[in-house]
């Protein structure tokens, strides 16, 4: 007999994950001999002992083994909480009894850029980051579901921030490909299943049902009623949507990296004329990059700062500098926009 449908998902689509590393580093899937471990690529789980990661941890702990990868664990202590570090010390504690190893937790300090819930992911990027450098891994597995890509779109749409926002998050992203979502098509009932038919202890955020948090109210309260208005299906449409929408932005991305090239002038500078003869989709993709480049945080800037910049293009009515996030300045001078930290 089989395990469990949630139990075979949840296994099924870490594996599919593996087998993709292993081609990419020119291996193929099967058990390692003793001389064979120490060369073998490292995939750590990021697990905050909730159900959706523990279950990953779970069935990497199960299928690492078969696929000749290392598997280790590694908790985040956002120090949030009053007894996060013994938490974080027991969601160690059961990484290891799992079989996974190496497994870290590490305690982070969380700043207040942005809003808590931004300041504390970009604390928990930095620490998993960190940590995958410190052991050399080849990538580190992130178990957002289904459920978790239909708010972020949600949060994007209500944000104005643009198709990339709608795309969602990406099934492999950061640095080299570090971080990788097996879970992007499952929903978070199935991991929660799998949890409790393999008898995982699991740990409830209490933040995930406080009001006080954004996507907690869209979780509890914004989902159910747009199901409720609209019927069941609109998580798996909004994920569809995210798909969709990343396609067309990573197209346009594409087309926006071309472009750049031919906007500069001799001495690098962008020049106004030939950014107004680009399609405005494709034009604010080109300053969005150039922002970025001058030292705007990419997770601050949103599409009413590039709105503002590209009207010195469009709209040029001998206006002032927009200033942006990252104390970056934009300003017209003499058919040429500069870009810069002021």
């Amino acid at each position: 007999m089989g395990p469990h449908p949630a139990v075979a998902a949840i296994r099924l689509a870490v594996r599919r994950v593996l087998n993709d590393l292993l081609a990419e580093h020119g291996r193929t899937p099967g058990r390692l001999t003793p001389d064979e471990r120490s060369s073998s690529p490292l995939v750590l789980a990021a697990c905050s002992g909730g159900a959706d990661s523990m279950a990953l941890a779970s069935a990497l702990a199960f299928e690492a083994p078969r696929a000749g990868v290392r598997a280790g664990g590694v908790t985040v202590d956002h120090g949030l909480q009053r007894g996060s570090d013994v938490r974080a010390a027991e969601v160690a504690s059961r990484l290891r009894e799992l079989g996974l190893d190496p497994v870290e937790s590490v305690a982070v300090t969380v700043g207040r850029d942005g809003g808590p819930e931004a300041a504390a992911r970009d604390a928990r990027y930095a620490a998993l980051d960190a940590a995958a450098e410190r052991h050399g891994a080849a990538a580190v597995l992130l178990g957002h579901t289904r459920d978790d890509q239909a708010e972020t779109v949600l949060l994007g749409l209500a944000r104005g921030s643009g198709i990339r926002s709608l795309s969602g998050m990406a099934a492999v992203s950061g640095a080299d490909g570090r971080y990788r979502r097996p879970f992007l098509q499952l929903d978070r009932q199935t991991a929660r299943k799998a949890c409790m038919v393999q008898s995982l202890p699991v740990w409830d955020d209490p933040h995930n049902t406080d009001p006080a948090y954004t996507r907690s109210r869209l979780r509890h309260e914004g989902l159910p009623a747009l199901e409720k208005a609209l019927g069941k299906g609109v998580v798996e449409a909004l994920a569809r949507t995210a798909q969709l929408s990343r396609d067309d932005a990573d197209a346009l991305d594409a087309w926006a990296g071309k472009a750049a090239a031919g906007v500069r002038d001799a001495d690098g500078r962008l020049e106004c004329a030939a950014l107004h003869d680009l399609p405005p989709a494709v034009r604010r993709r080109v300053l969005r990059r150039a922002a970025i480049e001058a030292g705007a945080p990419a997770g601050s800037l949103f599409a009413r700062h590039i709105e503002e910049v590209d009207r010195l293009i469009t709209g040029w009515r001998g206006q002032g500098a927009i200033n942006l996030p990252g104390r970056v300045v934009a300003r017209r001078q003499g058919g040429r926009l500069v870009i810069r930290q002021g």
